[in-house]
């Protein structure tokens, strides 16, 4: 089991925002992450910087701690300009990214660029046209696309990712299109776990929901002729029926990383610490799940 953690983007950069990554490093995490959204939820209002400028900035600050989305949408990016901007971060990194990447949602991203939101169809549509373009932008030298949604006319991207073939994938998915667009291209899958019971199930039933979620997952991929454990199962945190609970004690993180672990989950993501917000947390709890967590998880 890897512990990571997810940085939100709420500081300026020398005014904590870069000791919020090097203290990532510092503390032993596998990966830091952060979302990328133009804005998102309770904090459409506040200071909110952008996702990729932030990774850039932290890849310049850390040496080992892998970087990365989680996840990035198809809402506001395009994959060829994407593609740049990955392939950039990859090289200033010096190999260290993952991208999180999911069908977005109805939130704020789905409609600031003045378009009407999609409908789940359209969303779903999008994505798996938007993945397929994406993998080859970042795998091929120059790649020409006419899609339904998306294109590219002999678009260049010398000298590709550090990462070969190219930086890993992460995709968030859990209905039967989404999952098949993890099985064929992701190197990793993203949950959050079932938003159905987030509010209103227990954590019981939040188990096995995820473990169906892990065996239709199972099911994609052999239909592609792939062993589901070849895969990184990630777990965002912090959306399940458990709340906040896990993050109150190490004992109370442990049991809950061990429990999703029997699953399958193979790594379990974290937020680091906000204040004043559906993120606040015991700053000290959490750097000692930082550090005692691991080696109790084994």
């Amino acid at each position: 089991m890897r512990l990571s953690t997810v940085i939100l983007p709420v500081r300026r950069w020398h005014e904590g925002g870069r000791d919020e990554w090097t203290a990532a490093e510092d503390l032993g995490f596998h990966a830091a992450y952060t979302y990328d959204h133009l804005s998102w939820r309770s904090f459409r209002d506040k200071a909110w910087f952008g996702a990729i400028p932030t990774l850039t900035a932290a890849a310049a600050a850390t040496e080992r701690v892998r970087l990365g989305t989680l996840v990035t949408s198809p809402n506001f990016r395009h994959p060829v300009t994407l593609a740049k901007e990955l392939i950039s971060l990859d090289d200033v990194s010096g190999g260290r990214v993952t991208l999180g990447i999911g069908a977005g949602g109805t939130g704020f991203d789905a409609t600031a660029l003045g378009q009407d939101p999609w409908s789940p169809r359209e969303r779903a549509d999008r994505f798996g046209e938007f993945v397929p373009l994406l993998d080859r932008l970042l795998t091929e030298d120059a790649v020409t696309h006419h899609g339904t949604y998306y294109s590219a006319d002999e678009a260049r991207d010398v000298p590709g990712c550090v990462q070969r073939p190219r930086l890993p994938f992460a995709v968030a998915a859990t209905g039967p299109r989404g999952l098949a667009i993890a099985a064929r291209h992701g190197q990793a899958w993203v949950t959050t776990g079932d938003p159905k019971i987030a509010s209103t199930g227990t954590p019981e039933e939040s188990l096995k929901a995820i473990r169906g979620q892990i065996d239709r997952l199972g099911e994609a991929c052999a239909a592609v002729g792939r062993d589901v454990a070849e895969m990184d199962k990630i777990m965002l945190a912090g959306f399940t029926p458990d709340g906040d609970a896990p993050m109150r004690s190490v004992d109370a993180f442990v049991d809950f990383a061990g429990r999703h672990a029997e699953l399958g989950i193979t790594e379990i993501a974290v937020h680091a610490p906000i204040p004043d917000s559906v993120f606040a947390a015991d700053r000290a709890v959490f750097e000692r799940i930082a550090t005692e967590a691991p080696a109790q998880l084994g």
